[in-house]
């Protein structure tokens, strides 16, 4: 019998590929002929532009064409508005987006200025220094409460304002949840920007070819429908004349979903003028400025709660930095807004936001795309309520988790995915009890005492969060029984990592009764699949999953009729197992499936009215509404009290992310996630000065967590299956990062007894130094 594939941890088909060097990424496209791009970039974050002189640059040998704004006519034009603001009543939404190449002002560091177009990268670059460029600065604005106020200086002339949105969602009543409450704490909280440090950077190559009128595009992309579908349309080609292939990509964590990038929308344009193709790679000095960052955002937050801890309600008035443009719209802070409600009871929220158009890089989804922001207030004022209500950590948490038979669960506000915010399932309790035993929890309370009385500094950290995941609107994909009996499936989604090889081919072996390594899987091409929406917010598995098993289910169905037909016996009678089908209890009596996808496509004879040629389907599946998955991290730290050198002794990941398709990539997905929530929470921090300019733009200064840093963990799962697809899976790409915050900062203040000392740490990242500063400052 052929072994059963779904829920087994079965290792990655694509990993052999990967490791021997045979992947395609970007970079190793190479084409006949090839041209390459180098782009001069403002190094003001504000300033008007007088005069770009490109005329020596022109006549450097070796360089092929240099083009600013001006040269690109009619085609320069702002790029669209990807994501458009939920239907939330009152809302203000100011739309400004992004440009090819700056044109009259600049309004971060880094736009482009002008592209050069050379026979090789080496010249593209020296010729950027022949370019003469004159720059009027103005006053860059960087403070997000500073740029509110009157007379501030305006990143956007005609707005009048810096007000990207302004958004306020409130349930229940919280002035009077507050009057009544036996405790009211209001803090202040700070969460800085960061970047996500793909190990590939961003890179494009464009080729067209005039006789054929085609384009192709390759593209570190995770949408690749959807980018050739807007440069179809920008370049005036139809969508047929458009391929845009996303090969292998070295990551992508949310800020690849970003259309259109300049460098996308150029290298077409230049393809098409010069008719050669072209090739540009993002360098990393460049990918602290060209590509988006995460977010920066202050909370004002307060929690009313009841003398045993209940929360009452939950006010938050908080500002968001969008940088110069918005064309994400609100995604990231309506899943702030969201996520803050977290796997709690809040019976009255109000919450009202206002993102901030600064003189800095554009803000996109990263990881987690706001929802740490949620968490980490949210959290952090429980860990504030039980202190002051001398109610255990743990405690108060499990006194306030929505109980298993409330779902589903209606949180009373919109979500990012235009529907009200309604978790689909979940039992939330069995999930903090399996962590808190795995992390040992109330034996390292027994022994945190003779520890301390040791001189160790040792601290625990539990933290719970919900994480939206699987939002439409589609994904579709084609499964085909090829005539060797192999199965080839195309899907419209891209792939950064996640496995999408292996787990995809999983669903497919079960449904057709092959082995996994038979299943071929074809993700990111557009002439292979032809329509998607891409791969982001952790919906890869659970939409485009679902159209591989509905599609898989059609191709069984169609091949046990067709065996049928030929052994003239019911369906009910045969046995899909091994790559064929059989009689029961006649196994020498088969057809495989290589032999059945030959007679679906004969060479004679009439295809029968209502049936289809070929032993393949095409199907298509998008969900109602996003389905919610949960968990909890717990984690013990022992910090040096002289460096507050940090070592995590331990740390535990506890996830239900529904039906599990395969643990063992879902384990990497929690590892990696978690690793980045460690360098969020501890080590990564952009600094910018005063006027806009960034002061650690390597990764000499721009810290990363190492292998060093990242501890093992130990994992766990339950299982409590959605009802909003067939399969019951929720997404997991984010679960690793999202809570890591709130944990450091509950698990550091343990170990260093940061409370009897009036230190509270309301802000991340939180590294060694600026712990040092936040003691030195509560000291007299």
């Amino acid at each position: 019998m052929t072994t059963r594939f779904f829920g087994a941890p079965v290792k990655r088909n694509e990993d052999r590929k990967l490791l021997t060097g045979q992947a395609l990424f970007i970079d190793d496209v190479e084409l006949p002929g090839m041209l390459h791009a180098a782009f001069l970039r403002s190094q003001a974050a504000h300033a008007r532009i007088k005069r770009i002189d490109v005329s020596r640059a022109r006549q450097r040998p070796g360089v092929v064409a240099v083009y600013t704004a001006d040269d690109y006519g009619a085609y320069w034009q702002p790029g669209p508005l990807l994501v458009p603001p939920p239907p939330i009543p009152g809302s203000v939404f100011n739309q400004r987006t992004q440009v090819p190449l700056a044109k009259d002002k600049v309004r971060h560091v880094g736009e482009p200025l002008a592209v050069v177009v050379a026979e090789s990268r080496y010249i593209a670059e020296d010729a950027l220094d022949d370019i003469e460029v004159d720059l009027e600065p103005l006053p860059a604005v960087i403070d997000l409460e500073a740029a509110l106020r009157p007379g501030s200086v305006l990143v956007h002339d005609d707005l009048g304002s810096n007000v990207s949105a302004h958004v306020h969602q409130s349930k229940g009543d919280y002035r009077a949840a507050a009057a009544k409450a036996h405790l009211v704490i209001k803090r202040r909280f700070a969460y800085e920007h960061g970047i996500a440090s793909t190990i590939e950077t961003r890179g494009v190559v464009a080729h067209w070819e005039a006789r054929s009128q085609h384009m192709t595009i390759w593209d570190t992309t995770q949408a690749p429908v959807f980018v050739r579908n807007g440069l179809a349309a920008l370049l005036g080609l139809g969508e047929r004349q458009v391929r845009v292939i996303a090969p292998f990509v070295g990551g992508g964590f949310g800020p690849k979903i970003m259309m259109f990038y300049p460098e996308e929308v150029a290298l077409p344009w230049i393809s098409m003028r010069l008719n050669r193709p072209v090739k540009w790679i993002e360098d990393r000095l460049e990918h602290f400025f060209a590509t988006t960052h995460e977010r920066g955002q202050i909370h004002d937050a307060e929690i009313a709660v009841a003398r045993d801890g209940r929360i009452l309600g939950v006010k938050d008035v908080f500002l968001h930095d969008g940088g110069a443009y918005d064309p994400y719209g609100l995604t990231v802070p309506i899943n702030s807004q969201c996520t803050l409600l977290g796997p709690y009871v809040v019976p009255s929220y109000d919450s009202a936001f206002t993102a901030v158009f600064t003189n800095l890089p554009i803000v996109t989804p990263y990881r987690g795309a706001g929802r740490q922001h949620g968490v980490f207030v949210m959290e952090r004022l429980l860990d504030l309520a039980a202190h002051e209500l001398n109610i255990d950590p743990a405690e108060i948490r499990r006194r306030n988790l929505i109980p298993a038979d409330a779902f589903p669960y209606k949180n009373g506000i919109i979500y990012q995915d235009f529907s009200q915010l309604e978790y689909d399932s979940g039992n939330y309790e069995p999930v903090l009890d399996q962590a808190l035993q795995a992390i040992g929890y109330s034996e390292f309370k027994r022994e945190q005492k003779k520890l301390r009385a040791q001189g160790r500094h040792v601290g625990i950290g539990v933290a719970c969060y919900v994480e939206g995941t699987g939002i439409g609107p589609y994904e579709g994909a084609r499964v085909q029984v090829q005539a060797n009996g192999k199965v080839s499936v195309a899907t419209g989604i891209g792939t950064q990592g996640q496995g999408h090889f292996t787990s995809l081919a999983q669903i497919v072996a079960d449904q057709l009764g092959v082995d996994v390594t038979d299943v071929d899987i074809v993700t990111g091409d557009t002439d292979q699949f032809y329509w998607g929406a891409g791969t982001f917010a952790s919906r890869g598995a659970v939409v485009a999953g679902n159209a591989v098993n509905e599609a898989s289910r059609a191709v069984r169905q169609k091949a046990l009729k067709l065996a049928s037909d030929a052994f003239e016996c019911a369906e009910e009678d045969l046995v899909l197992a091994d790559g064929r089908i059989s009689i029961v209890g006649i196994p020498e009596k088969f057809l495989g499936l290589g032999e059945l996808a030959k007679r679906a496509n004969p060479m004679r004879g009439a295809v029968k009215p209502g049936t289809e040629p070929g032993l393949e389907s095409t199907q298509y599946f998008g969900p109602p509404s996003g389905a919610t998955a949960n968990g909890v991290h717990a984690m013990i730290v022992e910090v040096d009290p002289d460096t507050f050198d940090l070592k995590i002794l331990k740390y535990v990941v506890v996830h239900d992310c529904g039906t599990v398709i395969n643990p063992l990539i879902l384990e990497g997905q929690i590892h990696g996630g978690v690793a980045q929530g460690i360098g969020n929470a501890f080590y990564e921090k952009l600094v910018f000065d005063d006027q806009g300019q960034l002061l650690n733009a390597s990764l000499a200064d721009y810290l990363l967590p190492t292998a060093l840093e990242v501890p093992r963990m130990e994992l766990g799962h339950t299982v409590t299956p959605s009802p909003l697809n067939p399969m019951g899976i929720k997404g997991a790409g984010e679960a690793g990062a999202i809570p890591v915050g709130p944990l450091f900062a509950q698990a550091i203040e343990d170990a260093l007894q940061l409370k009897e000392k009036n230190v509270e740490l309301l802000e991340v990242p939180l590294s060694p130094s600026r712990i040092f500063d936040l003691i030195k400052a509560s000291e007299p």
